[in-house]
């Protein structure tokens, strides 16, 4: 009597290396995701931060710090950031709060970025 056995894989094996590999898929395509959306954020809080010093580096500049709150945008340069300074006074007579804030308007989460500096006055 000899038996006549068939090479190949059962239907349980193909379903348990198609289980494996979709876990994996899944892992990896989330991954890239986060990447992804890491790397959107990074590139915001670089831009805003340089937007929020220029426009911070102008009210230094300014030689009388009224109270005062401004908006505006960036011009065609950066058309979905906009930016709202204000300066008020603080605790101690002497200082300034000078708070510039830096909007992008496609982000729905996390973007905003606030810019904060105590200036003395008359200096």
């Amino acid at each position: 009597m000899t038996q006549n056995k068939a090479s190949g894989f059962t239907l349980m094996e193909v379903m348990i290396a198609m289980a494996i590999l979709a876990i994996a898929l899944v892992a990896i395509f989330q991954l890239q995701s986060q990447s992804i959306s890491m790397s959107t954020d990074s590139r915001f809080m670089t831009t805003a931060a340089l937007l929020a010093q220029s426009k911070m580096v102008e009210a230094e500049a300014d030689s009388t710090l009224d109270n005062h709150s401004e908006d505006g945008d960036f011009g065609p340069g950066y058309p979905q950031y906009i930016w709202h300074m204000a300066v008020g006074d603080t605790q101690l007579p002497q200082f300034k709060k000078i708070e510039v804030t830096v909007i992008n308007k496609l982000f729905v989460n996390r973007g905003t970025y606030t810019l904060v500096l105590y200036k003395t006055q008359g200096l």
